[in-house]
């Protein structure tokens, strides 16, 4: 889940209703403007616009008629790093490329409607399980399962070369909006653009030992259970963890009408064996609970400068996520200097891409553009 100082600001959400389309893009262009940007796609330094997009439900139908769930095709490992990487494929194999990230508790499956909308629009959709998901896997038995912000970007950067990509669009949310965000931050020649649900989520720790209203540490009650021991045992449980990761997926999604095969499939993802302890170390370190490794430190000094981003971005809020702050964006604008967008969708809850795909990959084709 995203930084607890975003949250300091999000409350009194509003309200409305959203759904989900996974109707062509195309289609899509014609129903309103590619972006309300002035300065989208004229190499603007520095352009801002705020809009607010809804967008209709519309399930996959097979040549039958009938309604059938979306699906990737089979999954591709590759070596990149210290992992062996899970990863779906989708699109032309030279096709310009889009890695999408996921965060917890999601997998890949966030993205099940949207990667096949770009590959559609002449992508080539990477979608990797992050460390601790799905089919990814330590290669070896002594690599500590850290889950500190800097070493999950640099499992970005390996598996790009791994696969021998240059540069890529990066589009995530949760913990994939701020790996994206570090990648676009700290390498910015290999992000050709970024679309970060949230905006600017880069972990600061020193703040985050400062309390928030209680209302707002409210919705963090998670992060303070995978403090104790009592949470952590509770994620090597998978029945525990199952019903867990069920309360945070009906909590902060709260208009989204999944079904529980829906959540099934994705849960299956977190009985990955290392997946209790990458998730525990992630939120333990972010409250400075957990020491990250010292070959790191580097790194996070300055991620901890709250580095600018400087390529072209689209930031998106999901007005009913409980961590989004109100203001259209205005708690990071200043963190993004180059060309700019930002779009808030009403009736969106945290999950943005799995809740509103044609939106996000409208998102992705229109910050290439900038």
């Amino acid at each position: 889940m995203i930084d607890r100082r975003v949250l300091g600001k999000a409350l009194g959400l509003g309200t409305g209703a959203a759904t989900v389309s996974a109707a062509g893009l195309r289609g899509l262009w014609a129903a309103g403007p590619a972006s309300a940007s002035t300065g989208a796609g004229s190499g603007a330094s520095s352009t801002t616009s705020t809009t607010s997009t809804t967008v209709r439900t519309s399930p996959t139908v097979s040549a039958g008629g009938t309604a059938a769930p979306a699906a990737f095709p089979p999954l591709k490992q590759i070596r990149a790093g210290l992992l062996d990487v899970g990863y779906a494929e989708l699109g032309p194999a030279h096709g310009p490329a889009v890695i999408c990230l996921h965060g917890w508790p999601y997998d890949i499956h966030s993205y099940v409607d949207v990667a096949p909308l770009l590959a559609g629009e002449g992508y080539r959709v990477i979608v990797p399980y992050l460390r601790g998901h799905g089919t990814t896997r330590f290669l070896s038995a002594r690599t500590t399962r850290n889950a500190q912000q800097s070493v999950i970007a640099l499992d970005v950067i390996a598996l790009m070369d791994a696969l021998k990509i240059e540069k890529a669009v990066l589009a995530g949310f949760d913990w994939g909006s701020r790996t994206a965000d570090i990648v676009a931050a700290l390498w910015p020649e290999r992000c050709k653009a970024l679309v970060s649900v949230g905006g600017y989520l880069v972990t600061d720790r020193e703040a985050n030992l400062k309390p928030l209203a209680p209302r707002a540490e409210h919705a963090w009650w998670y992060q303070y259970y995978f403090a104790t021991e009592r949470g952590r045992l509770a994620m090597e449980d998978k029945t525990l963890r199952h019903d867990l990761t069920r309360l945070v997926w009906d909590t902060v999604s709260p208009t989204w009408a999944f079904d529980d095969a829906t959540f099934e499939r994705t849960a299956a993802a977190f009985d990955n064996p290392d997946h209790a302890a990458v998730v525990i170390h992630n939120y333990r370190w972010r409250l400075s609970l957990a020491d990250g490794e010292r070959r790191y430190d580097a790194l996070e000094k300055r991620l901890a400068a709250r580095p600018v981003i400087g390529v072209p971005a689209l930031t998106l809020d999901p007005e009913r996520d409980p961590f989004t702050a109100p203001g259209g964006g205005a708690a990071y604008r200043d963190r993004f200097t180059g060309p700019y967008e930002h779009r808030t969708l009403p009736g969106v809850g945290h999950n943005l891409p799995q809740e509103a795909p044609a939106a996000f990959a409208r998102a992705v084709v229109d910050v290439d553009r900038f």
